[in-house]
């Protein structure tokens, strides 16, 4: 069984995809730390290499082409992407939901933590100054895959489960992705 993980800015992908990923004792993919990597040795920001891609698919279809491959070579893996439900049909889909103020506060919070997820270069330290740049990044990962793939990655319809994360923690989140797999795979 393969589990993708989407969804919006601060909802908590990372911290479940990890957590289910432990648990499971399963791989844990990260295609956003992958494209960070590509924008690092082209000496770009994540911001700068999503505006390249506007414009030059490469920047997309080198990272998309890894997920297609990955799942035709292993199973039982947790991965977190955008375009991952699309590139792994088979996979048990995942869209993690919250409310666009609270995902920038969470993301501000974690921020201020040290860490190596920092895309920016300038600090952060106003909630609608990082609303912005999600909206950004959102408006550029939406126009990079309709043109592309013509695709909507932020329509909930494309998913099997869908959890608004705005009103819980992050355990009762996981609790709840928990609960469905669970389920999930003893089915299988």
């Amino acid at each position: 069984m393969i589990i993708s993980f989407c969804g919006n800015a601060g909802a908590g992908k990372t911290t479940a995809a990890k957590q289910l990923a432990k648990d499971l004792g399963w791989p844990h993919y990260y295609i956003g730390g992958l494209r960070r990597q590509k924008a690092k040795e082209r000496g770009l920001t994540l911001e700068e290499y999503n505006q390249l891609g506007e414009t030059d698919p490469k920047t997309d279809l080198e990272v998309d082409e890894y997920q297609r491959e990955l799942a035709t070579k292993e199973d039982n893996f947790i991965i977190e992407g955008r375009t991952s439900w699309y590139f792994i049909p088979t996979s048990f889909k995942i869209f993690m939901d919250v409310n666009e103020e609270i995902g920038a506060e969470r993301i501000l919070k974690n921020l201020q933590m040290p860490n190596d997820r920092n895309e920016t270069n300038k600090v952060v330290n106003q909630i609608k100054e990082m609303q912005s740049l999600n909206l950004a990044r959102k408006t550029s990962d939406t126009l990079r895959y309709k043109q592309y793939y013509n695709i909507d990655v932020y329509d909930k319809s494309n998913f099997d489960y869908v959890l608004d994360t705005s009103d819980l923690t992050p355990d009762q989140s996981y609790d709840l992705i928990w609960e469905k797999v669970q389920k999930i795979l003893t089915k299988a």
